[in-house]
């Protein structure tokens, strides 16, 4: 194989990637001399790694089945179980087989099991997209881990959205596949939140009664320092470090970001004064579904750089005033945020925070980090014809930044709804991750006050809130047209239907003065 890799004369088994990019050097395999000879490769060495992944996921795919046919045909073997304990040793001596015959420790072997039952039984598209390699075996596990504790049709439709075209409301971020586990994980999670049988509020308040602080010692006169809190609390505390840090930052400063926010934090925590610079505002979106704002629906808003809230969270954030949280009202037809838009060089904070939406964190593809550390740029240089539109604008982070302006990699067009992709240097297009929006749920009391609707989709009791006089007080203000009474929200709560919508669902209507 090796000989394959480098193109050695004679193998017949070297030969020019088949998938490459249509723009590859037209002159192939050993024949070829000097830098053509490189390409070509360097092209067959990236088919090799991206042939790889789908092995890779197939082979998980056999040891799935084979530990789950293991697991079934040893219990059908074992004696008949006649107390509790006997069960408990029986499966010790399962998991301890496992582990012995993969050489791994029991927790994996236990695990493992654990997976590939899940896996055999209750998650067939997840099984199937392993087989045929289109998902890695991470992304599998992830799969089994997010609907551990969903039930059975819960846990069919998050499968069914990431994997399943056909489904009724299919992921629009991306295949699940191409996203790097983390991300997937994330994106799963999200849809998990939206949709779990058990309101947020409910699950939020029984979590937040853990929130804690840890201390873990370890080596060389170091140690740990973590906290478990509310996740807008946890946010504005990695904005607040990460601002200060950014403005300690200079020529003569020798730390580097990540050891300025410990410096920061560690000031903060012990009455220091942070090297007396003033912390900069963080500035943390938070995107709420309209209805889940009046208190009508139960539904998560979206706190950027972590994911989904308690919409009772967003609604005390946008209540109160806090300067450096930012509501952002979704359309009530798709849950996208409405675009905005300049045609001057400089790119207003407006619309760069709705960068920050679409994008969600850096558009390179594997790349999380966060929209508060990115730079508004534009794809095509001002210089070069470029607008300052939304289609010609990324957000890439410091790090990939520096990657388009220093290497051949090239980022493709971007839309209002899209980041943009990007070009390798050997000519390969990698598609973005992007946020994926999802239509609000509509309370019955507004579909049933417009004309010509439809029966809206059915409210699940617990993301109603517990006390109905929101909804009795915010119903008569959508039909008296008055403006909600949060100070922070302007004119656009109110809800109109657009001339000639039909059966659409209305959508905000912006106040431009």
């Amino acid at each position: 194989m090796a000989g394959v890799l480098r193109g050695t004369p004679g193998d017949p088994a070297a030969s020019p990637a088949a998938n490459g990019p249509a723009d590859a050097p037209s002159v192939t395999g050993p024949s070829a001399t000097g830098g053509d000879q490189a390409r070509w490769q360097a092209e067959l060495c990236l088919t090799v790694l991206s042939g790889t992944v789908g092995m890779e996921a197939m082979f998980a795919a056999v040891k799935v089945h084979a530990a789950s046919g293991y697991d079934e045909a040893a219990q059908t073997i074992a004696a008949p179980i006649t107390s509790p304990q006997e069960q408990t040793a029986q499966d010790m001596g399962i998991v301890a087989e496992v582990a012995c015959a993969l050489t791994v420790s029991e927790r994996t072997g236990d695990a493992l099991l654990g997976e590939a039952h899940r896996l055999t039984t209750a998650l067939p598209l997840t099984l199937a997209a392993l087989e045929a390699g289109t998902i890695s075996w991470q992304h599998a596990r992830i799969m089994a881990d997010e609907t551990l504790n969903l039930d059975p049709v819960g846990a069919r439709a998050l499968e069914a959205h990431f994997l399943d075209p056909g489904a009724p409301n299919p992921a629009r971020g991306g295949p699940a596949g191409e996203m790097i586990p983390s991300r997937f994980r994330a994106k799963a999670r999200t849809w998990r939140e939206r949709h779990h049988p058990d309101s947020i509020e409910k699950r939020h308040t029984r979590s937040a009664a853990d929130r804690r602080l840890e201390y873990s010692p370890d080596r060389d006169g170091m140690a740990w320092l973590s906290a478990y809190l509310p996740a807008d609390q946890a946010s504005g505390i990695w904005g607040r470090a990460t601002t200060t840090a950014r403005a300690l930052q200079g020529p003569t400063e020798s730390r580097t970001l990540t050891q300025l926010r410990a410096d920061s934090a560690a000031a903060w925590l012990l009455g220091g004064h942070a090297d007396l610079i003033p912390s900069p505002q963080a500035q943390v979106l938070v995107t709420v579904p309209v209805f889940a704002l009046m208190g009508l629906t139960d539904e998560p808003a979206m706190l950027d750089g972590y994911g989904p809230i308690p919409p009772s969270l967003a609604r005390a954030l946008v209540a109160d005033g806090a300067e450096s949280f930012h509501r952002v009202l979704t359309d009530p037809r798709d849950g996208a945020p409405l675009e905005i838009g300049r045609d001057s060089y400089r790119i207003p904070k407006a619309m760069r925070q709705w960068l920050r939406l679409r994008d969600g964190k850096c558009p390179f593809p594997g790349c999380s980090n966060q929209s508060l550390d990115n730079e508004a740029d534009h794809l095509l240089a001002w210089h070069q014809g470029g607008t300052t539109g939304i289609s010609n604008l990324g957000q890439p982070c410091p790090k990939h930044h520096r990657l388009k302006h220093t290497t051949p990699w090239k980022p493709t067009t971007a839309s209002s709804s899209e980041p943009p992709g990007w070009i390798s240097p050997t000519g390969r297009h990698y598609a973005s991750e992007h946020p994926d929006w999802e239509p609000p749920i509509w309370p019955h009391q507004i579909v049933n006050q417009l004309p010509h609707m439809e029966p809206g989709p059915a409210l699940p009791i617990s993301h109603l809130p517990a006390d109905p006089e929101p909804e009795r007080k915010w119903l008569r203000r959508l039909q008296e047209a008055e403006t909600a009474p949060f100070r922070s929200v302007p004119d656009f709560l109110w809800l109109t239907q657009q001339p000639g919508a039909g059966a659409a669902p209305p959508v905000p209507c912006a106040n431009t003065g």
